[in-house]
């Protein structure tokens, strides 16, 4: 059944949050006054493991954590798909974490984010859509 994205049962976000383990987060930032950079710290300070995407941070470390270029180079499988990126992006992140093997559970667009089609594409495919919501201001309610 598609889920209706203009408003969410906390009990979905409740259990994407509780189910989700291992996040990649495309869109990582390693600027201290990005909301990417303290949504990733929040998350790792939850017990999160959190993969930095990030093609310009390639090869680095944010946070600690190594950062890849893209989710084909992830070396292991992840729960959810976090985009912090544009909505004109959106898509073709959508698109790249269908096509890991296994896909993630889950794909959150970050607040702002949203891309009604790619969200239809994942569900398609046995995903489960969260948009226009973060994960650190959920987690508080």
């Amino acid at each position: 059944m598609r889920q209706s994205h203009d408003a969410y049962d906390p009990a979905l976000i409740r259990r994407v949050l509780a189910e989700t383990r291992t996040i990649a987060l495309v869109g990582a930032s390693a600027n201290p006054a990005r909301p990417s950079h303290h949504v990733m710290d929040f998350l790792l300070a939850r017990g999160y493991r959190v993969i930095p995407v990030n093609p310009g941070l390639a090869g680095q470390t944010l946070l600690g954590q190594p950062v890849v270029a893209r989710l084909a180079d992830l070396s292991e499988p992840v729960d959810m798909v976090e985009i912090f990126r544009g909505s004109d992006a959106a898509g073709g992140v959508v698109d790249e974490a269908l096509a890991l093997a296994p896909p993630p559970r889950f794909i959150w667009m970050q607040i702002g984010v949203r891309d009604d089609a790619a969200a239809a594409r994942a569900e398609a495919k046995g995903c489960v859509v969260v948009m226009d919501r973060c994960p650190k201001i959920e987690i508080f309610r």
